[in-house]
């Protein structure tokens, strides 16, 4: 595909801006309240022991990078009108997940208990990783789900399933690094040669890199630039690069990158519908870097948190048994300046909501 064929992509709005940041921070703040809350939802009082789980289970890691993702997803389908399916590959990442679907309001259509309001988002903390509540990964439960996220590996096959027979369809496939190193997802990556451009789908990958799989540094966060698009090239990519940890700067590099993929998709569907190419087209995807953890505690009990693989599933481990803990959980919880996201009723605030579709 010759570059004269991409469209350059209209930047953010300053509206769009500050509606995918505000529902960004929104989801953050949810994620973390699954985590550890099991009362007092939106802080109307200081954070005590009681109010947070004697359990803590949970995977905050990535997250901030799901979290990221999702409100883009939406501004993509709302302005472009797309049939869209997303799989959540780092399906451990299920706060995130709950957390979008708890603001964009399928969760509480599917789950008619858990309301869009300050009652529906303490029983939203209370169920996560909680006896007779719901699972910390994303499960069959999950509204929208057709991928089971407890096992990892299988994420890209689920997405070129989809994909296959549904012309129309496109598939966001989002990719962890501890899955990218699981045998099932490297195999996976040849799908590409299977796919029709005429009869089938489309699969977007987003390679959502943070640098950390569980306790060790991940393989292709390390590989040189060149050398991992080498090898996503020779799949049958043509990746995007997005890195940063300066949220407006991600925020607008984002939506560049997913305007543009979706205008090459497009491009090489009308090469083949309309033109009759055969060649096996490029398809592009996106390398998306942020900090593991990004936004979290930078350092717990003098050591770095934030942007090492110790922020991979709970942070601050004793919030109930040590007050310096609980003070910098409700420190973390007040950075995202929930009054701002949601009204005194806990009903999530126009902003956050414009993105939505």
């Amino acid at each position: 595909m010759s570059s004269d064929m991409r469209q350059t992509p209209a930047p953010l709005t300053d509206d769009e801006l500050r509606s995918l940041d505000a529902h960004w921070r929104a989801a953050n703040y949810l994620s973390v309240g699954q985590i550890y809350l099991m009362d007092n939802p939106l802080l109307t009082e200081p954070l005590r022991p009681e109010h947070v789980k004697p359990r803590l289970l949970g995977h905050w890691g990535t997250s901030p990078g799901l979290n990221m993702i999702h409100p883009h997803l939406d501004r993509l389908i709302k302005n472009r009108d797309l049939n869209t399916l997303c799989v959540w590959g780092p399906g451990h990442g299920g706060p995130a997940v709950l957390a979008n679907s708890w603001l964009e309001g399928s969760y509480s259509e599917t789950y008619p208990d858990v309301t869009r309001d300050a009652a529906g988002m303490a029983r939203l903390f209370r169920q996560f990783s909680f006896p007779g509540g719901v699972p910390s990964h994303v499960a069959p439960e999950t509204p929208g789900s057709i991928h089971e996220g407890g096992e990892l590996g299988y994420a890209l096959s689920h997405a070129y399933g989809a994909a296959l027979d549904n012309p129309d369809l496109l598939v966001v496939c989002v990719i962890g690094d501890g899955e990218a190193e699981t045998g099932p997802l490297a195999a996976a990556w040849h799908s590409t040669a299977f796919l029709d451009p005429v009869g089938d789908g489309a699969v977007l990958p987003i390679l959502h890199l943070n640098g950390y799989k569980i306790a060790n540094p991940s393989v292709l966060a390390r590989l040189p630039e060149d050398d991992l698009d080498a090898l996503l090239r020779g799949y049958g990519h043509d990746p995007l690069h997005v890195t940063g940890d300066e949220p407006a700067a991600v925020h607008r590099a984002l939506a560049a990158a997913l305007d543009t993929a979706v205008d090459r998709i497009d491009t090489v569907r009308r090469a083949a519908r309309e033109g009759g190419v055969t060649d096996r087209p490029r398809w592009p995807m996106i390398v998306l870097r942020t900090p593991k953890g990004w936004t979290g505690p930078a350092e717990v009990d003098g050591v770095p948190v934030e942007g090492t693989w110790r922020s991979h599933q709970v942070p601050l481990a004793a919030v109930r048994d040590d007050p310096a803990h609980l003070r910098q959980l409700e420190a973390w919880l007040r950075s995202y300046r929930p009054e701002e996201l949601f009204d005194e009723h806990g009903v999530p605030r126009a902003d956050v909501l414009a993105c939505i579709p």
